[in-house]
């Protein structure tokens, strides 16, 4: 390897290749970048699909690959002349998406990319952009979170629970619309309230807990018979854990009761409008899985149409997250380690070096969520 290279993971995409590439190492050029340290990289289904090459992984600019990875807790090793925001030593979490180049994208410019209207946008690790399966990488301040030291073993796990956050907060919005959230003094709002989480990997998991600690009576809804390591996390955090196997639609909905919340973690399209089919009154639905284009479903139209109508029900999706997502991650990563730390600990199963990449990413590694670890000093 030069002296001036690193390692680094990713694709290329003419080749069809999933590469240990020698990339040079990154340098701050504007006072407002970071130079962080690489601890830790997760691996989420996106990544896996980019290492079939049915979704994402454009090269970045003026390269032939991208480098992957996009959940990532780095430490500062150098700050430019104007950060006011962090310091050498820090920990740190970045987002993913940055704003497209259209001036007329008013999303884009007040800073909330994560509702860019061009599709221009990039996206670190996913579209035109290098990721941070490396071990140094450089960023502008403004899309960073601090991390305190108490949460360095999970932090990493911050972006995949950026989802449920932004999923959450649009619920709470689009609500507002009747009175639905509980607004009793001491109460948190989503008590006396049913949801539902579709899937239990690690996006499902983590919303089943966001879920909890927003005071929602908690239900995962997913394939596997119990007994089994994620139903028992489910169970610890005080939510109930059903297979689909075992308990239609229907029987859910009779068990629950009414449901008026579904956080959809699972990618799974006859599910999810199976269940849209039993939602309750004034329920709202969240997609965030992302299927295969390939495939089609049936799904019993005109009935989802009246309810939707007759019940005041409502279907959203969401996708990728802004800086407030993050920051409320991390206070709620802390809240959690605090609530169930035994049930924090088993999301990650096993951390690995980067010469595991190929398992981890064309593989079976099994497992809920896998790490890639860079231990290299600077």
């Amino acid at each position: 390897m030069r002296g001036d290279a690193m390692k680094a993971i990713g694709v290329r995409p003419a080749l069809k290749e999933v590469v240990m590439l020698d990339h040079q190492k990154p340098a701050t050029v504007e006072p407002t970048q970071v130079k962080v340290r690489t601890l830790d990289v997760g691996i989420c289904g996106t990544d896996r699909e980019i290492c079939t090459f049915v979704y994402g992984g454009s090269p970045a600019e003026g390269s032939d690959y991208l480098i992957l990875g996009h959940e990532s807790l780095g430490e500062v090793i150098e700050t430019g002349a104007k950060v006011s925001t962090l310091k050498v030593g820090d920990l740190v979490v970045p987002s993913v998406r940055r704003p497209c180049p259209d001036p007329r994208c008013r999303p884009c410019a007040a800073g909330r990319q994560d509702f860019c209207q061009t599709s221009d946008f990039t996206e670190r690790g996913i579209k035109g952009q290098h990721g941070f399966m490396t071990e140094f990488w450089v960023e502008d301040q403004k899309y960073l979170t601090l991390v305190p030291p108490t949460l360095r073993d999970y932090a990493v796990l911050a972006e995949p629970l950026t989802i449920a956050e932004k999923g959450i907060t649009q619920l709470w919005e689009l609500q507002k619309r009747l009175p639905w959230a509980n607004t009793t003094p001491g109460k948190r709002p989503g008590e006396g309230l049913n949801a539902v989480v579709l899937g239990a990997g690690p996006i499902g998991i983590l919303g089943a807990m966001k879920c909890v600690l927003e005071g929602f009576n908690t239900f995962v809804y997913s394939r596997s018979k119990k007994p089994n390591e994620k139903a028992t996390i489910i169970e610890a955090i005080g939510a109930e854990y059903i297979s689909n196997l075992e308990v239609s639609p229907a029987e859910l909905a009779k068990h629950i009761g009414s449901i008026d919340f579904v956080y959809e973690a699972l990618g799974v399209a006859q599910v999810s409008f199976d269940v849209i089919d039993v939602m309750g009154m004034n329920a709202a639905f969240c997609f965030t899985g992302i299927p295969e284009p390939e495939g089609k479903i049936t799904i019993p139209g005109n009935q989802l149409m009246r309810n939707l109508v007759l019940k005041n029900q409502l279907i959203y999706g969401t996708v990728n997250a802004d800086g407030p997502a993050f920051a409320q991650a991390i206070a709620d990563l802390s809240e959690i380690q605090t609530r169930w730390p035994e049930a924090l600990q088993k999301i990650i199963t096993a951390r690995f070096t980067p010469d595991d990449y190929n398992e981890l990413l064309v593989g079976k590694p099994g497992g809920i969520k896998n790490v890639i670890a860079f231990g290299q000093e600077p």
